[in-house]
């Protein structure tokens, strides 16, 4: 029932935009944003709008809404950003929601050469299946898929910088399930929002710009 206080999690948003707006300015760098599963492209695009104000090239995965073929969206996803990184000449930044997240971190591991670094919110590191959801994630997501992920994570951990955001509060994903144990150069923070609320809380949209202007001060 802490889900439908989402509306109000979205709202914290005004009274937080003296503080966004003083976030560090961007390099210009690609950040592309991934939604959660069954949401819309369009559900990312009041953070990719900030972002731009930033100064980033904040884009949208590109292939509409998240339907949960986790392994089909993890070797398009790949082939569009290293395609990208080669146009930019430079590595990419990705922001991943939910399921989304999970997409990210296996970029990531795909192709680190091509991403700088990844941050996530409200995701499942071993998959669904610690989700309050799981049996609808059973049905329409690629749950071998995630368990490929759990194995890759002991053998072939992600090594490219990772930010990862969890929630007591979130009443969709255990914020135990969103603690990666095995990628070295993980950091954990944790914030107050609700899973449905993440993307729109003033906390994440916070770290998400600091985390980048990290990578700006990097580069």
């Amino acid at each position: 029932m802490g889900e439908v206080r989402a509306a109000l999690d979205a709202a914290r948003l005004v009274g937080a935009l003296p503080r966004l707006a003083a976030a560090p300015r961007g390099d210009g760098h690609l950040v592309i944003d991934i939604p959660g599963w069954k949401a819309p492209e369009v559900s990312g695009a009041p953070l990719r709008q900030y972002l731009r104000r930033l100064g980033y090239d904040a884009r949208g995965w590109g292939f509409g809404t998240n339907t949960g073929s986790t392994r089909r969206d993890i070797e398009r996803l790949a082939a569009r950003v290293v395609e990208l990184a080669e146009e930019t000449g430079r590595p990419a930044s990705l922001v991943g929601w939910s399921l989304g997240g999970v997409v990210a971190r296996e970029v990531a591991r795909l192709h680190p050469e091509a991403i700088d670094r990844v941050i996530t919110y409200g995701t499942p590191v071993g998959g669904p299946t610690y989700t309050t959801v799981a049996r609808a994630y059973n049905r329409g997501a690629d749950v071998d898929g995630h368990r490929e992920s759990r194995r890759l994570d002991e053998s072939n951990p992600i090594r490219v910088p990772l930010t990862i955001l969890f929630s007591r509060r979130d009443g969709i994903v255990s914020w135990q399930a969103c603690i990666d144990h095995a990628s070295p150069l993980a950091e954990h923070i944790e914030i107050s929002s609700t899973h449905l609320g993440m993307g729109f809380d003033p906390d994440v949209w916070s770290i998400v710009a600091a985390r980048l202007a990290d990578r700006t001060r990097s580069s």
